[in-house]
C-alpha cells in the first residue's frame, strides 16, 4: 500500500529538515511526501529540494489559509491509498510506517491516530511539556489512550485517513481552532471505522518555552468551543475540567490572601495534586528537574486551556457573539 505523508508548513524550515531526516530512515519504503508551504515568509524550498534524491517528495507553495486547508490542497494532489498527516514539529521513529502498515493489514481502520512522546534529545522543558500533554492528571491523559473518554478522535500531529474517507467525507471544513476534532467527528458520523494504533507514536517537540506553550494551550481551549459550535453534543463534562481547575486555583489564592478558614482545605487539595504530578513525572522521566518543570507545565496546560475555554464559552455560547 502506498502512503502519502502530508506536512503543512509555515515558517519552520529547520523543523521540516529534522522531520524529513527521520523519514529517510523508515524501514517501510512505499510512501511519498507532500510538503505544503502555506504562505511562509521564511520558506523551506532549498531544504526540501535537498531531499529529492533521498525521498519521493513533492513541494507546493500556496497562499496562507491555515493548516486545515493546506492539508486539503495536499489531498487533491496525493497519489497514495492512505493519507498520513503530520505536524512539522515531530520526529518519526524508523519503524513507524511498518507498524502502521502491519496494524492496518491485521485490523483495518479507515482512519487512525497515534500517541506522542518525548524524544531523548528534547530539552528538559520540552520533556516537561510532553509530560503535561500526556499525563493522566491533566486533559492530556484522554488523548492517545485506549482508556480515553468517549469516541476516539485522532489529532492532526499524527493522523491517517484512507483515500475512501477523503472521497466520501471530503476534507477539512475549518482550517484551525479544532479542525482535526471536527473532521474526526464527521468521519465517525459517516460510518467509518476509527481507532488508535498504540505503537504508532511520534516524538512531538511542541513548544520550546513555557510562554509559547501557554499561547498554544489557550488556543486549544478556544478550539474546543469552536468544535462545540459545529457539534454541541461533542462537549463533555471532562472538557470543563481545566476551567474548574483554573477557578479553583484562583479561589485558593484569594482564600489565602483573605485568610479564609477554607484556605487550609484548598491548600491540602492543591498540594496533593502537585505531589501526584511530581512523583508521577519523576517516575516517567527519571529526573527530579523534569519532575519540577512538569508541575509548572501541567499548571500552565490546565490554566491556559481553561482560560481559553472560558473566554470563548462566554463570548460564543453565553452572549452568542460570532
Amino acid at each position: 500500500m502506498l502512503y502519502s505523508i502530508i506536512i503543512p508548513l509555515y515558517n519552520r524550515p529547520q523543523e521540516i529538515k529534522e522531520l524529513l531526516e527521520t523519514l529517510t530512515l523508515q524501514t517501510y519504503k512505499h510512501f511519498e511526501v507532500l510538503v505544503i508551504e502555506d504562505g511562509s515568509v521564511n520558506d523551506a524550498a532549498d531544504i526540501v529540494n535537498s531531499f529529492a534524491d533521498k525521498l519521493d517528495i513533492k513541494y507546493f507553495v500556496k497562499e496562507n489559509a491555515g493548516q486545515g486547508f493546506a492539508r486539503n490542497y495536499a489531498f487533491e494532489r496525493a497519489s497514495g491509498d492512505y493519507f498520513i498527516i503530520f505536524d512539522s514539529d515531530i520526529l518519526v521513529p524508523e519503524d513507524y510506517l511498518q507498524i502502521v502498515n502491519n496494524a492496518l493489514t491485521n485490523n483495518w481502520l479507515d482512519a487512525y491516530g497515534g500517541p506522542d512522546a518525548a524524544h531523548p534529545s528534547f530539552t528538559p522543558t520540552q520533556k516537561a511539556i510532553s509530560y503535561a500533554m500526556t499525563s493522566p492528571f491533566t486533559t492530556g491523559g484522554i488523548r492517545g489512550n485506549k482508556k480515553g473518554i468517549g469516541q476516539f478522535h485522532p489529532r492532526s500531529f499524527n493522523m491517517g485517513i484512507s483515500r475512501k474517507v477523503w472521497e466520501k467525507v471530503g476534507g477539512f471544513i475549518i482550517t484551525r481552532l479544532g479542525e482535526d476534532i471536527e473532521y474526526s467527528i464527521r468521519i465517525h458520523a459517516s460510518g467509518f471505522k476509527i481507532g488508535l494504533i498504540p505503537d504508532a507514536k511520534v516524538y512531538h517537540k511542541r513548544r520550546a518555552t513555557f510562554f509559547q506553550f501557554y499561547k498554544q494551550l489557550h488556543f486549544f481551549g478556544r478550539a474546543r468551543i469552536n468544535v462545540y459550535k459545529f457539534f454541541p453534543k461533542g462537549l463533555k463534562a471532562v472538557h470543563f475540567f481545566p476551567a474548574i481547575f483554573t477557578l479553583g486555583l484562583l479561589f485558593t489564592i484569594i482564600s489565602n490572601l483573605l485568610n479564609w478558614p477554607i484556605a487550609i482545605l484548598c491548600n491540602i487539595i492543591l498540594a496533593i495534586f502537585i505531589l501526584l504530578i511530581f512523583f508521577h513525572a519523576w517516575w516517567k522521566n527519571k529526573s527530579v528537574k523534569i519532575a519540577f518543570l512538569s508541575i509548572i507545565a501541567s499548571v500552565i496546560q490546565l490554566t491556559a486551556y481553561g482560560l481559553g475555554f472560558m473566554q470563548d464559552f462566554w463570548k460564543r455560547v453565553i452572549i452568542n457573539r460570532s
